[in-house]
Formats: C-alpha cells, sequence, structure tokens
C-alpha cells in the first residue's frame, strides 16, 4: 500500500508541475466561471486532461494507446506537436510538422539507449512550418527505457523541456503501473491455474481404481492407500496458507508416490536424497509436486518399462537446489518454450508453466524453472529456492480433522 501512494505522488507531481506551464500559456485575465485564478484553472484544466489520458496507458504502451493519449498529453503540454515512440518506432504523431517524422526517429537512438533526454534543432525548408524544436524526453520503467515522448514547438524553451520531461515521468507511472496489473492478471490467474493443477482428475480415477482393486485381494493394503489418497487430497485441497516447508511439500510427495508404486509396481524407482538442513525452507504451496507428477507422466505413462526419478535437495548457501530428474520420454525443446509461455498447454494438465509462474512471481524473474530435455532423453528440472524471502512465511501445519 505504501508503495502505492508513493505512485500516486508521483503521479501528482509532475501533472501540478505542468500545470503552471499550461497556466502560463492560458491565463486569460477575463471571469473563469468560478475558478478561481488563472494558474488554478489552469490546474483544473491540467488534471482533468491527464485524468482523460491515463485510461488508455493504463492499457500500456502500443499503437492504438499511443493514439488514444497523445492528443490529451499535447494539450497537457501546449506545443504545436507530439509524438509518441517504443523502443522501435514512432507509435504515433499529433500535430503539425508530420513531414519531421524521419529526421525524429533518427535522432532517437542516444536518448533511447542513454535514458538521458535531448533537445534539438529540427531542420525545414517549409518557412511557414511552426515545428523548429524538438524535445526528447525518455519513457522509464523500473530504470529500463520503453520509449520516448517527443514535444515540438517553434522555439528553445527550457520550460518546455523540464514539462515534457515531468508529463514523461507521469507517463511512466502509467505504464509502470499497467505493468503492475498485467503482474496481478498473471498472479491470479496462475493461481486459479494451481487450484485446478492441483490434483489431476485422471490421477484422482487411477488411484480410487487401484484401492479398489485391493480392496478384496488385501484388505489391508486397501486401507493403507486409502489413508495415503486421504492424506494427500487433505494437503492438496487445503484452503489456508499460500506457503509450505519442504519438509511438508516432500511428505506430501511421499503420499503421491505411494499411489503411484501401487498402481505401477516394480516399474517405479525413486531415489531421494535429501540435505536435512533445507527441510525448513519455505515455498509456494504445491510447487514440487506437480513436477514429479510430470516426471512419472513422462517416465511411465509414455513408455514401456522401467522408469527411474531421482529427487535431490541440497544446501547452497543463500538457498536451496532441488533438482527433479527422469529417464523418460522426454519432450521437444520447443514446445516446452511454448508451454513455459503460456502458448500452448501440456497434454495431462501437469503444471510446468504454473510453477514457472509461481516462483517467478515470488523469487522474480531469475528464479524461475531452469529445464533440461529432448525427446527420449528425460527431463531434469531444477529450481533454486531462496532461503529467507521477505513476505514469505509457511502456513501452519495441517492437522487431521
Amino acid at each position: 500500500m505504501t508503495g502505492f501512494l508513493a505512485g500516486l505522488l508521483v503521479a501528482v507531481l509532475p501533472l501540478l508541475a505542468a500545470g503552471f506551464w499550461l497556466g502560463r500559456r492560458t491565463a486569460r485575465p477575463e471571469s473563469l466561471g468560478g475558478l478561481g485564478t488563472p494558474v488554478e484553472h489552469a490546474t483544473f484544466e491540467t488534471l482533468h486532461t491527464a485524468s482523460l489520458a491515463a485510461p488508455p496507458l493504463r492499457a500500456g504502451l502500443t499503437e492504438e494507446t499511443a493514439r488514444r493519449s497523445a492528443r490529451r498529453l499535447r494539450t497537457l503540454l501546449g506545443t504545436d506537436a507530439l509524438c509518441l515512440t517504443d523502443h522501435e518506432r514512432l507509435l504515433v504523431w499529433d500535430g503539425v510538422g508530420d513531414h519531421h517524422r524521419t529526421e525524429i526517429t533518427e535522432r532517437l537512438f542516444g536518448p533511447l539507449e542513454s535514458g538521458r533526454g535531448e533537445a534539438f534543432r529540427l531542420h525545414c525548408e517549409y518557412p511557414d512550418c511552426p515545428v523548429r524544436w524538438a524535445v526528447v524526453a525518455p519513457l522509464t520503467v523500473d530504470d529500463r527505457v520503453h520509449g520516448a515522448l517527443i514535444a515540438c514547438a517553434p522555439r528553445e524553451s527550457a520550460v518546455l523541456v523540464r514539462a515534457a520531461g515531468e508529463v514523461a515521468r507521469w507517463v511512466s507511472v502509467q505504464l509502470e503501473l499497467a505493468d503492475l496489473d498485467r503482474s496481478r492478471t498473471r498472479l491470479i490467474e496462475a493461481e486459479i491455474r494451481a487450484l485446478r493443477a492441483q490434483i489431476s482428475p485422471h490421477f484422482i480415477f487411477n488411484s480410487l481404481a487401484v484401492i479398489a482393486s485391493f480392496v478384496r485381494t488385501d484388505p489391508e493394503r486397501a486401507r493403507e492407500l486409502l489413508l495415503e489418497f486421504a492424506d494427500f487430497t487433505r494437503y492438496s485441497f487445503r484452503r489456508h496458507g499460500d506457503f509450505t516447508t519442504l519438509a511438508d511439500e516432500l511428505h506430501a510427495i511421499d503420499h503421491y508416490l505411494a499411489l503411484v508404486r501401487a498402481r505401477f509396481g516394480d516399474r517405479l524407482t525413486v531415489t531421494l536424497q535429501i540435505a536435512p538442513e533445507v527441510l525448513p525452507v519455505t515455498l509456494p504451496f504445491l510447487c514440487l509436486q506437480p513436477l514429479v507428477e510430470n516426471a512419472v507422466k513422462h517416465g511411465l505413462e509414455g513408455k514401456t518399462g522401467t522408469c527411474r526419478i531421482q529427487i535431490t535437495a541440497q544446501d547452497e548457501g543463500a538457498e536451496a537446489l532441488v533438482v527433479i530428474e527422469d529417464d523418460g520420454t522426454g519432450m521437444d525443446p520447443g514446445l516446452l518454450r511454448r508451454i513455459l509461455a503460456g502458448e500452448t498447454s501440456p497434454s495431462g494438465g501437469i503444471g510446468l508453466s504454473n510453477v514457472d509462474d509461481r516462483l517467478r512471481q515470488v523469487y522474480g524473474d531469475d528464479h524461475g524453472l531452469v529445464i533440461e530435455t529432448a525427446p527420449g532423453a528425460g527431463m531434469r528440472i531444477t529450481a533454486r529456492l531462496p532461503k529467507y524471502q521477505p513476505g514469505v512465511h509457511p502456513a501452519a501445519r495441517l492437522t487431521p480433522e
């Protein structure tokens, strides 16, 4: 909430500064309809215009959003022309002097690379053209240049340089809020996919079928498997806590593997190498089980013969290194990239992209899954889990009801 309020403060202050610039250009001594002094009137007009320009920008910087917001932004600055660019091309030109497009585009490389504003004279062969100077103000989000705002005017003006910079800062805040909106949407979508992928319906059907097969021949074995199934589903369907410990996650995986072994018998061999010191490490709830389910799917259901799965968790200083490896059918790397990008869904609903999304949301892009695979070569999935992360705390341990 503190960051949000700070964002609003950063968003409003540049507009007030731009309002004074607009006031200098629009102030008139006649009555202003009860709105107060010329500067107060200009400030009101500035905030109103900004409120109309903001919604398109909150959708990100595209050709369409630039077109819808450019006229409002030009009104904010009171310039003869204004254009917006992304990092590659000019998105929109609003106002006169459109024939300067090429010249301005050629001058953008420096500001876009350095992130520093620039003002320069425009060369024009038309004597009546009102556009003689351009001010380039980069648009930055998280210290990365996303594009530029260019204000064009008849003459050089230090006030315009400052006003263009302030409006560019305001536009940058809107783009940053757009990024936050997209991140929030991705997080919500990831959480929904997580809930849907917690237990595969295919797995439930097969588990119950295996338990039923033992009811007559080995009632005690059926009872044990039913308890394993109950413990696993209780953990998977819990409704509190976004995080768990590595120990609890491995415990749930053990219940899952017990049910899988009952179905496949000697075809499955699982080896665990877990360093005791990483067991208390906190991680997103139900984050490793889908990776083990993926290994079972590609190791057993996709081929004949046996499958070996190895699960290791090692202490790597400030991180816990978790590796899940199988010798199954593997996957085409191109298909894997499309799955992680959300462009296609894997058969069976195994949540590789879901886990990757959640790890990136919690720990940052540097902590996404690292997956090594090729057709017929098995798969090795590596997750690096920071031992300490602000806001990451495990939920209370579940107790049987």
